[in-house]
């Protein structure tokens, strides 16, 4: 499909001439010296052009903004190891964050850290857009994605603790059962699962149904594409940004029209801080990263098709992974009541394929009127379940 990314890479350039002249329009009629800027026709016209250049306007990695210091300490071709430094004297507990590979940049947990990185000493997997790895990196499948996961625990050593966002929960679910088959002493004192497809034979949803409505060769054939030249990873086999954006798109087509002409009615207004809102969610929203086709296609395949996880045939370098080898880490589960990605049960079922993780050391939350996101961001996820997530981790 290198045609189908090229066509879309020569669609942007086309498209350039008129998000500059929306760029400039918006300029323009931004200066308080413009007469046009005080008229009513002004006001609509800088909106729309403002609409305008967001929609055609290419997102790379956002910014994290946060206020710590953040440092690389571990540097992979598919993945850095980040660390968020706040200050403070005591020694807080070691938390691996680890952020979802499934097209949007790991900013989009920019809420999720700023919650913890207050009482925990916070690292999180800041995963690559793969159009930007050479193929001379080698390929990225789930075997090498559940590699990392061990590194990363073997890094922060004994005692730490793993929070799993969305779709890393089962590779965070097989990495610890590899280790703790292996007896490896970097095995975390807890894992926290929140809004992720452990099981998703529990409560189907549009996206698993889709999963399974296809044969893994459709996946293969119609949503991978290989890497034009201008990019580093040119000749990489990936599940491109553009395919991804679609389909985050379709899923609320008429949600997402009714947010930009709210933003071009906020913007008309002069209400700054409604618009500010909507722009900076869809600048996060709309900032997706290339996937790896190898790990893509595998996810689909172990996960979504064949539930190779809860059905206990699911290998990692060729063997057999075992949940029940799991002992010394405590187990914490998070849903939100209205999720339509991962809906209830499908996070949850990780208690029933972990059966020798002590009943004392567990814990299962769902959280009432939050979707998918409202888990991990937004005033839910700092009021409750952000302290409800630090009590168990000071009380394993």
């Amino acid at each position: 499909m290198i045609a189908s990314y090229t066509s879309y890479e020569n669609s942007r350039l086309a498209a350039a001439p008129l998000r500059w002249s929306a760029q400039t329009t918006r300029t323009l009629l931004a200066n308080p010296f413009n007469p046009w800027h005080y008229t009513p026709i002004g006001r609509a016209l800088k909106a729309a052009a403002t609409v305008t250049e967001g929609l055609l306007q290419q997102h790379g990695h956002p910014d994290w903004n946060l206020d710590a210091e953040i440092t690389v300490v571990l540097e992979r071709p598919f993945c850095r190891l980040l660390r968020f430094s706040t200050g403070g004297g005591a020694e807080r507990p070691r938390v691996l964050l680890v952020a979802p590979l499934s097209g949007h940049f790991a900013t989009l947990l920019r809420p999720t850290v700023a919650a913890l990185a207050g009482e925990h000493d916070v690292y999180l997997t800041d995963w690559a857009n793969a159009r930007d790895v050479p193929v001379s990196a080698g390929a990225f499948g789930l075997d090498d994605y559940i590699d990392y996961l061990i590194e990363d625990m073997r890094y922060l050593g004994p005692d730490a603790h793993v929070i799993a966002v969305c779709q890393p929960c089962p590779a965070v679910l097989a990495a610890i059962a590899v280790m703790a088959a292996n007896g490896d002493p970097a095995q975390p004192r807890s894992m926290t699962l929140m809004g992720g497809p452990v099981d998703t034979r529990v409560a189907p949803t549009t996206p698993t149904e889709l999963a399974l409505s296809r044969p893994l060769s459709w996946f293969s054939d119609e949503l991978i594409a290989t890497v034009p030249g201008r990019y580093a990873g040119a000749g990489r086999r990936v599940y491109p940004c553009f395919v991804q954006i679609g389909a985050f798109l379709s899923m609320h087509p008429g949600r997402h029209i009714d947010a930009h002409i709210d933003l071009y009615h906020d913007l008309v207004r002069g209400d700054t801080a409604s618009a500010h809102r909507r722009q900076a969610f869809y600048d996060e929203y709309l900032a997706v990263m290339d996937v790896s086709a190898q790990y893509f296609l595998e996810t689909v395949d172990a996960v979504f098709q064949r539930h190779a996880l809860p059905l206990g045939t699911l290998t990692h370098r060729g063997e057999r992974v075992d949940l029940t080898a799991i002992r010394n880490t405590a187990l914490l589960t998070v849903e939100g009541e209205l999720d339509d990605i991962s809906a209830v049960g499908q996070t949850g079922a990780a208690h029933g394929l972990t059966p020798n993780v002590p009943d004392g050391r567990r814990g299962r939350h769902i959280e009432p009127g939050v979707g998918h996101y409202g888990i991990f961001s937004g005033s839910r996820w700092r009021t409750n379940i952000a302290p409800l997530i630090a009590d168990f981790i000071r009380r394993t």
